[in-house]
């Protein structure tokens, strides 16, 4: 498919954009059925067929690094491609760097799906990938990097929109992360030792596993809220200059978070005290960025009635803000001896996955699919209203079942006799949460469900259209 137009004109890079984006779609569908395989899992312990590759403990690593990774980071390529060409005016730095991004990313996903389920990992959280793996992420990660500001340096209008801002944080930071956690000695094409150790390797893995979450799902995301909230409701953001204070309080605080996920370890009490303290301060930027997308909609709010986007736009950023309020008293020690190792962790990590990263995705490829293939709306906005009622009950059933698991489990696990020893048994407890096992899988099989809608909805967009390329607007 071509990229320039007939009449000569430059014209914007929406090939790259409409691979990623329907990539987005497949791998949110692949990662998350492993999800609900997993959760399957934990009722009935058989599925596992008693196949190494089919047990819980390979395929969850699998399915975190499919949801974050594939499905997320997917999003991330396709919106931050698309935006920063719309609001630069300038086409992407180089077309042959950004498909190298897709066909790289690709290969790391597909390379992820093999290498996990065999066993062949680093057994560290968000970077389970070997080094080879590894080295072919940071080459992608690069490439990415020089696309994305090279084209701000080629942008035809001299303001950078704060969305570029989060995009630009996320990408450098990310690389950082991904670079000093996975410094390793190989020893094998599969193996490979880390070369921190003990405590060290601990802190390490945890800053750039909160961090991960911090910049990777979170200000990346929220590039995609600053851009698709103003454009949907069709109006300026609320507060510019809070949109401002928001991205630098967030990028400058998010960085010292990471202890908290290692209170109560050999980690020095003053470093989870820090970690807890800077969780605590980020509630503030993060309800910051959170009230200036709400605010946005006001005198639009009657949209909701007829457009499922600004449904989906605004229930993730509730999540948004549910998630980190939770996730800040959670790192505060007392709660956090309770919550810690319980299911609790569990319903928080899903709301934020579910509720905040993956509605804000699926609103921004619904407003994106119909622009990158020549149509003014999807297929079915039925569909795109079914989709989301039932991905939404899908996350309540999902967050509130591990919510109550998590509570309960922490109880029963300290609650003690007068003689001192404990009530319950571990045993106990597990026959206690299945209940709540089986209403998750139920809200993770109907938020499967509700991708396998977008997904024909999407297919059906796709076929009946002709893709079209955009002309780049005059400078503003």
């Amino acid at each position: 498919m071509s990229d320039t137009t007939t009449t000569g004109r430059a014209t914007y890079n929406d090939r790259v954009v409409r691979q990623f984006a329907i990539m987005t779609v497949v791998w949110g569908i692949v990662g998350m059925a492993v999800g609900v395989l997993i959760a399957a899992q934990l009722l009935w312990p058989a599925l596992n067929f008693d196949l190494p590759f089919l047990t819980y403990s390979r395929l969850r690593p699998l399915h975190t690094n499919a949801v974050i990774f594939a499905f997320g980071g997917s999003a991330l390529f396709a919106t931050s491609y698309y935006i920063v060409q719309r609001t630069c005016h300038a086409r992407l730095f180089s077309d042959r760097l950004a498909a190298f991004t897709f066909w790289g990313w690709q290969v790391v996903i597909v390379a992820a799906a093999i290498t996990l389920p065999l066993g062949i990992t680093q057994s560290k959280e968000y970077a389970e990938l070997e080094w080879p793996i590894d080295l072919l992420i940071a080459v992608v990660w690069v490439a990415y990097a020089v696309v994305f500001f090279g084209t701000i340096v080629k942008r035809q209008v001299k303001h950078i929109y704060v969305a570029n801002w989060f995009f630009a944080a996320y990408i450098i930071t990310i690389a950082v992360l991904h670079i000093v956690n996975n410094i390793a000695i190989p020893v094998s094409p599969t193996k490979s030792y880390v070369v921190y150790a003990g405590v060290v390797d601990a802190m390490v893995q945890w800053w750039y596993g909160h961090n991960a979450v911090g910049f990777f799902l979170t200000a990346g995301f929220l590039g995609m809220m600053y851009y698709f909230v103003p454009k949907q409701v069709g109006r300026p953001v609320y507060s510019y200059r809070l949109s401002i204070v928001h991205f630098w309080a967030l990028i400058s605080i998010y960085m010292w978070a990471g202890p908290h996920h290692l209170h109560y370890t050999s980690l020095p009490d003053w470093a989870q005290s820090l970690g807890m303290v800077f969780s605590l301060i980020l509630l503030a930027p993060s309800w910051g960025g959170m009230l200036n997308g709400f605010m946005t909609m006001s005198g639009s709010w009657h949209k909701l009635r007829t457009d499922p986007i600004l449904k989906f736009l605004v229930v993730s950023l509730s999540f948004y803000g549910m998630s980190t309020f939770e996730g800040p008293m959670m790192s505060i020690k007392t709660v956090n001896a309770l919550s810690h190792y319980t299911d609790w962790t569990i319903g928080h990590v899903h709301s934020g996955a579910l509720g905040w990263v993956a509605f804000i995705s699926i609103a921004s490829l619904y407003a994106l699919i119909p622009k990158l293939f020549g149509k003014t709306q999807m297929w079915s906005v039925r569909l795109m209203d079914a989709h989301f009622w039932i991905a939404t009950i899908g996350i309540v059933l999902y967050v509130t079942s591990m919510w109550i698991a998590g509570v309960m489990q922490g109880l029963m696990w300290r609650a003690m006799n007068d003689d001192g020893t404990l009530t319950y048994t571990f045993v106990e407890s597990l026959k206690a949460t299945y209940p709540y096992y089986a209403v998750r899988l139920a809200g993770g099989v109907l938020f499967l469900a509700g991708m396998v809608i977008m997904a024909y909805n999407v297919m059906r967009t796709v076929r009946e259209t002709k893709p079209v390329d955009v002309a780049v607007l005059a400078p503003a």
